[in-house]
């Protein structure tokens, strides 16, 4: 079981370093910012490498469960069922997984890709118009799932299967023993909670000016911080309020509904746009994908270091 004191632990060291970050941000909001983009990017540039190697690393293992036995062992009791359907499944899995940002990236990149920053062509090339299209596959393709399938798997395991708590610490029980619920497990917790809320904040940062954009575009509305940090907090008070529901409810609901807002936004852009020419795009750019999919795993422009910019602010960025 897991220790209450390390859990009050984990929770007030998180808040407290979240606070202070908060507070840096706000007293000092340049400095900060230029710390912070110093420290990506070198974070980038030093360790871009074992981020292509990792993530690759972590989809091949989740390739691996799949194909073996391993894969067939149920997350929770052997005679235990699915709580919902495949599709509830699935479209909670995208809204959680990518939300806003694949609705608005999937127009957005491929045409930063094409028009602006090229991966390698030059721009408004028809060769970086195919590369805008397999980029953008590989951003959001098998890569990206591969580290949620990880990161989900693991704390599932552990949680439906062996009835522990739902902290990433505990899937280090069976390396760090005894220690488990020690200081090193208060660390491991702590990093966790912190990632998070910086990923949701990054996550929420961008979905709003996303919002104000269009609203803008739309409206008229202004495009400023006070507009973004309203959508912020309706946004916040939304999710609050559907994770309060129950996953079975405002989850469930509000992922079923985005699936099918997709799904029928997919149909408008095929049948009201030029419809023969995005099924000869979407199967030639899946081809581009596969056929290409090792070099953009390891693509590190060990050789080429004018194309590292590209890598670090795009690829190794995700």
């Amino acid at each position: 079981m897991s220790n209450p004191k390390k859990n009050t632990k984990v929770y007030f060291i998180s808040i407290a370093v979240m606070l202070i970050l908060v507070g840096l941000g706000l007293i000092i909001p340049k400095h900060f910012q230029r710390l912070s983009v110093t420290f990506r990017q070198a974070i980038s540039s030093d360790f871009g490498w074992l981020y292509l190697l990792l993530v690759t690393g972590l989809l091949a293992y989740c390739l691996f469960l799949i194909a073996s036995p391993i894969g067939q062992i149920r997350l929770g009791p052997p005679d235990s069922r699915p709580e919902h359907s495949t599709t509830s499944w699935i479209a909670m899995m995208f809204s959680a997984g990518m939300g806003i940002g694949l609705v608005f990236y999937v127009a957005a990149e491929p045409l930063s890709h094409f028009a602006k920053s090229t991966p390698n062509a030059p721009a408004m090339s028809t060769k970086a118009l195919a590369d805008a299209f397999r980029y953008t596959f590989f951003h959001w393709g098998f890569h990206a799932w591969g580290v949620y399938a990880f990161v989900a798997l693991t704390l599932a395991y552990f949680g439906f299967r062996k009835n522990e708590k739902y902290l990433l610490s505990v899937s280090f029980k069976p390396i760090l023993g005894k220690y488990a619920d020690g200081h090193i497990a208060t660390i491991i917790d702590t990093i966790t909670i912190i990632a998070t809320v910086i990923g949701v904040a990054t996550t929420l940062g961008f979905g709003a000016a996303q919002i104000n954009g269009g609203l803008s575009q739309v409206f008229g509305i202004p495009n400023n911080s006070t507009v973004q940090i309203i959508i912020i907090i309706i946004t916040t008070a939304l999710f609050i309020a559907s994770a309060l529901s129950g996953l079975g409810k405002g989850v469930k609901i509000l992922s079923n509904l985005n699936l099918i807002l997709a799904i029928i936004l997919l149909i408008l852009a095929i049948f009201l746009g030029p419809t023969i020419k995005i099924f000869n795009t979407l199967t030639d750019s899946l081809g581009l994908y596969f056929q290409n999919f090792f070099r953009m795993s390891f693509r590190a422009a060990a050789f080429d270091v004018s194309k590292r910019n590209w890598i670090n602010n795009w690829t190794i960025f995700y």
